[in-house]
């Protein structure tokens, strides 16, 4: 139990840096809250693949890489509770149209993200 928790906890730290290294490099790009938006569909994507690749070979991501990589990694790098604060600052600030495309937006990218990861490993 130990072990899953720190192959967990690592794939969340890298995870957390990716994400952060993300938001840097989109800095000063604003309106449209890009960074969260990319990596939550990057995300989607990823752990459709994973998804995938389990799906079709069940040793694939057996284990501690499986731990590592979606529950860590992809739990790391995506982020529903900051999606959710930037879309109540989007709304507080009147910005009505912004706030339904990043949140419709989001949600459809995302569905479609792990879908087509999913599809690319059939």
């Amino acid at each position: 139990m130990l072990k899953d928790l720190l192959y967990v906890g690592a794939g969340s730290f890298v995870g957390g840096v990716a994400r952060y290294f993300v938001s840097l490099a989109m800095k000063g790009v604003g309106g449209f809250p890009w960074a969260t938006f990319i990596v939550n569909v990057v995300g989607c994507l990823l752990i459709g693949l994973l998804w995938g690749l389990s799906v079709r070979s069940s040793n694939a991501l057996s284990g501690h890489l499986g731990l590592f990589l979606t529950v860590g990694f992809c739990g790391g790098f995506t982020t529903f509770s900051t999606f959710s604060k930037e879309s109540l600052a989007l709304l507080q600030t009147g910005s009505y149209l912004t706030f339904i495309l990043y949140a419709v937006g989001s949600i459809l990218l995302g569905l479609a993200a792990v879908a087509l990861g999913y599809l690319l490993t059939k």
